[in-house]
């Protein structure tokens, strides 16, 4: 039995590694909006609701989680929200523009199926909710800290319009699991220099790399 166990364990091992350097349907990628689909997208339509802030240091981002944050629906599909967190640089290219920052909201279907939502940001004026998020960010990683006293709502991460891209990709982290949803917002947000700034005291950059589309389509709203 023993003799089973450990190449079991080293396949899994060979095989994380194997997906993220590997992979066929990996994330970020570069949108290029020359090279897109003209199928027809439903309208993203956002249930969101305030909740108390429970924040999380992981070492590597700032992770916000929701037990009962609302819902995003995309024609027929609803999801759960479940987090959102950040990355520097943002992600997702379109047309090879490097974003300086990005969030990165995350979703579940009833049916285990994951979507990530990415909303890209430019720097320029101060944004709300980073004012808020930015000066609580845990010192040590510990855990989730719960501030009842502060309610957050992901619908402040959002822009006025919710034009979208959509493809199917990857976790950008190990083990890469493919086959989860991204939606890439068109319209970026902006946050300030000295945000920028500050998120950097807390925490080096975090984003891998974009990745081929190989055969993947992006698909488009108008």
């Amino acid at each position: 039995m023993k003799r089973l166990i450990y190449p079991v364990l080293l396949c899994s091992t060979l095989c994380q590694a194997s997906l993220c350097e590997n992979g066929k349907r990996q994330s970020p990628v570069n949108i290029d909006t020359k090279n897109l689909s003209a199928q027809k997208l439903p309208e993203l339509v956002t249930d969101y609701r305030a909740a108390p802030l429970r924040l999380a240091n992981d070492g590597h981002t700032l992770r916000v989680r929701f037990d009962k944050g609302g819902q995003l629906s995309i024609g027929k599909e609803r999801y759960t929200l479940q987090q959102f967190h950040f990355h520097t640089p943002g992600g997702e290219q379109i047309n090879g523009e490097v974003f300086p920052f990005g969030a990165h909201i995350l979703h579940k279907h009833a049916s285990g199926q994951l979507l990530a939502m990415t909303v890209p940001f430019r720097v320029g004026a101060e944004n709300p909710l980073l004012s808020t998020l930015l000066p609580l960010i845990p010192k040590r990683i510990d855990g989730d800290h719960k501030l009842p006293q502060v309610s957050v709502n992901v619908r402040d991460l959002l822009p006025s319009k919710l034009g979208y891209y959509r493809y199917s990709g990857s976790l950008t982290d190990a083990p890469c699991t493919e086959n989860v949803e991204w939606i890439v917002l068109k319209q970026p947000l902006e946050l300030s220099a000295a945000q920028l700034t500050q998120w950097r005291k807390h925490f080096a950059e975090n984003m891998r790399a974009v990745s081929p589309l190989y055969q993947r389509t992006v698909f488009a709203t108008p």
